[in-house]
């Protein structure tokens, strides 16, 4: 199905027969990614004294339990009840789900042996673009990111000043194909998660916190999807937590 959107004045054609998933499965194999020195996720058939759920074995039907973490095993989409000590719902945060979006490519600049997402970065490729969402791709794109084990790697991630020009742009919905916006090992500093949502106080949240905005971290991005505008479906499971498994959706738009 084909609709037109205008952005600015300007049609735009979407063809959502051809979405483009940037989101990482989740699987029981040693193909998952991990994160946060976890183990693979489980997924087994629910066992009783006289009875296995899982029809190879004589079941009716399959009945598997999933043991899995959203923020160390794929995908996963977060609210600012990541980083509070009140309980915050990413159920109950994210409650529309199309949103503008620009797909930006970055090589993290080398600093003190650690690879940054900088200011000066974002300000040379957006210009004086303020999508609703933004997705960083960062380089190099290696494919075995989707596999990766980021445990004591150190990945690359955003240095405070660029996380709060994201905020100053307005843009709500952070994507990025990295397992944190934050250093691995920072000490429980958090500077880029709480300059992004705007928490100043974890302990009580501010009144202008930034309630209606998400992080999505460990998506990948084929090198054959070009960096511009897309529309971003992000989809999540109705968990009652501060982050879900998800499923974001890229569609192209054609300028018609």
């Amino acid at each position: 199905m084909k609709i037109t959107i205008h952005i600015q004045s300007i049609p735009y054609t979407v063809d959502f027969a051809e979405p483009i998933d940037i989101s990482l499965p989740l699987s029981d194999s040693d193909q998952n990614p991990l994160a946060w020195y976890l183990e693979k996720p489980r997924i087994e058939p629910v066992k009783t004294a006289n009875w296995v759920g899982q029809v190879a074995q004589g079941s009716s039907t399959n009945f598997n339990n999933i043991f899995f973490n959203p923020h160390g095993h794929g995908t996963h989409t977060e609210c600012l009840g990541h980083i509070t000590k009140e309980f915050y719902s990413i159920n109950r945060c994210l409650t529309t789900f199309f949103f503008m979006a620009e797909l930006i490519s970055i090589t993290p600049s080398l600093v003190d042996g650690d690879a940054l997402i900088t200011k000066i970065q974002l300000v040379e490729l957006l210009k004086d673009k303020k999508p609703e969402a933004l997705v960083i791709r960062t380089l190099p794109n290696a494919v075995t990111k989707k596999n990766i084990n980021y445990s004591h790697t150190n990945p690359p991630y955003l240095t405070q000043e660029a996380a709060e020009f994201i905020r100053e742009l307005e843009i709500k919905h952070l994507l990025i194909d990295l397992p944190s916006v934050d250093r691995e090992v920072d000490g429980g500093k958090l500077l880029a998660h709480k300059a992004f949502w705007n928490v100043t106080n974890v302990e009580l949240l501010n009144a202008d916190a930034r309630m209606d905005c998400t992080i999505t971290e460990l998506i990948f991005v084929p090198d054959t999807i070009i960096d511009g505008a897309f529309l971003l479906n992000l989809q999540i499971a109705s968990f009652e937590n501060d982050a879900s498994p998800s499923k974001p959706v890229l569609y192209r738009l054609i300028n018609t």
